[in-house]
């Protein structure tokens, strides 16, 4: 299993507690694949494969994870699927807000386009510490070029 991180992070963010509007926000985030089914701005350009994780990128402290969307607009190879969920940073696990790999649902259908929301039937949480939203492919290896949009809503809710 290996671990995909991308690269860039930016353009994600609107409001913010300091903003005009509130405290509520939509974080952006995208996947890319190459026609040889690696992520594009990525630190390793080889296809995603079987349980790869890949790091979309920073959820940041503070953050009430509220719902997700999954935005397919080219799917990946037939039959991969997919969890998407957080893990923090430092690795280690929170008591209160444990780290969870299918905080927004498993299972996701990444093969074919659609629009999918989160799948979970989780409460909202706070995230205690900075984290990384992550993929977790499962079925099959990808092996073509794909388009993947995350966008995750919350409040900005500082550190508790």
């Amino acid at each position: 299993m290996a671990k995909v991180t991308l690269k860039s992070y930016g353009r994600r963010q609107f409001g913010g507690a300091a903003g005009a509007y509130g405290n509520t926000t939509t974080l952006r985030y995208q996947l890319v694949t190459a026609a040889n089914g690696g992520a594009i701005g990525a630190d390793s350009a080889a296809a995603i494969g079987i349980g790869d994780v890949v790091d979309l990128g920073p959820l940041p402290t503070g953050m009430s994870l509220d719902d997700a969307s999954i935005l397919i607009s080219t799917g990946m190879t037939a039959t991969i699927t997919g969890s998407l969920g957080f893990a923090y940073e430092d690795g280690v696990d929170d008591t209160a807000v444990p780290q969870d790999a299918a905080y927004f649902g498993t299972g996701l259908n990444l093969a074919t386009a659609a629009r999918l929301r989160a799948a979970a039937a989780k409460a909202p949480v706070v995230l205690p510490k900075p984290a990384r939203l992550i993929l977790t492919t499962a079925v099959a290896a990808n092996a073509k070029a794909s388009q993947i949009d995350v966008l995750v809503m919350g409040e900005l809710l500082g550190s508790l």
